[in-house]
């Protein structure tokens, strides 16, 4: 069976197709996304072509590549999603909300691109770890964790980030589940009184100063975090690294996590 022309215009989306073994059917992908360096051989290219930014591409170069499956997610691609299906593309759009939605999504990429039994792999993988974290911290004792995923105007993360939080043994009370991240008066973080603090600020990586948020005029007194954004913002496979890591920061004496 011929493998598909992908062209994924969400970083997560990339990420997943790499994850579910299938990067070789990416022949377009934005200057956002991380494609790996065997993407596009399956179709006799060196890599995928760059189609523009994620909330910008260019679609005219993504008609040239003559895809078979576009992948887009997110609420913020929504009315991109409707600009491709208006060109004729088979648009193949998730937009999870919550870990466990995230999670279904590695399966339902697996079989936007062919690969349904790769993507089924790849959730019940996600869902063993994540059941062997669950067992790791049972019974102890819950830190407040506060995620901040910008920082000018401070933002609590929303969306999975307090699933992931609860899934590595810390409380969130900053936002439900599957609500967008929002802003936060730091009075509002100062009343929580969290006991760690986990700066991820979106499309940073993990280049932040932690000195900017520890220097802040509040009264919180709790070590700051800096870790990669992709772990935590990004509904891939690796928001299971980012629980992962999670773990090792609010319960240090499980060795298996960092």
């Amino acid at each position: 069976m011929k493998a598909p022309r992908v062209v994924s215009l969400a970083p997560s989306a990339t990420a997943t197709v790499t994850a579910l073994g299938a990067a070789e059917t990416l022949v377009g992908v934005t200057h956002h996304c991380d494609p790996p360096e065997e993407a596009g051989t399956e179709h006799g290219a060196d890599a995928p072509a760059p189609v523009g930014g994620w909330l910008n591409p260019d679609l005219d170069r993504v008609a040239g590549l003559a895809p078979d499956v576009v992948l887009t997610s997110d609420g913020l691609q929504s009315d991109l999603a409707d600009d491709c299906r208006e060109r004729g593309f088979d648009v193949r759009h998730r937009e999870p909300a919550t870990l466990d939605e995230a999670v279904a999504t590695f399966a339902a990429r697996g079989a936007d691109v062919g690969r349904p039994e790769a993507g089924e792999r790849l959730a019940a993988e996600a869902r063993a770890r994540l059941d062997r974290i669950a067992d790791a911290v049972a019974g102890r004792p819950r830190p407040t964790v506060y995620c901040e995923e910008w920082s000018d105007p401070p933002m609590a993360a929303g969306n999975w980030v307090p699933d992931a939080v609860r899934a590595a043994g810390g409380r969130y009370p900053f936002a439900d589940a599957g609500e967008r991240s929002r802003e936060v008066d730091l009075a509002s973080v100062e009343q929580a009184d969290p006991d760690h603090v986990v700066v991820h600020v979106c499309g940073h990586g993990d280049r932040i100063d932690p000195a900017t948020v520890e220097g802040r005029d509040w009264a919180v007194d709790a070590p700051v975090h800096v870790i990669d954004d992709s772990l935590l913002n990004q509904p891939s496979p690796a928001l299971i690294d980012g629980v992962e890591r999670l773990t090792g920061l609010l319960h240090p004496g499980i060795e298996t996590y960092s």
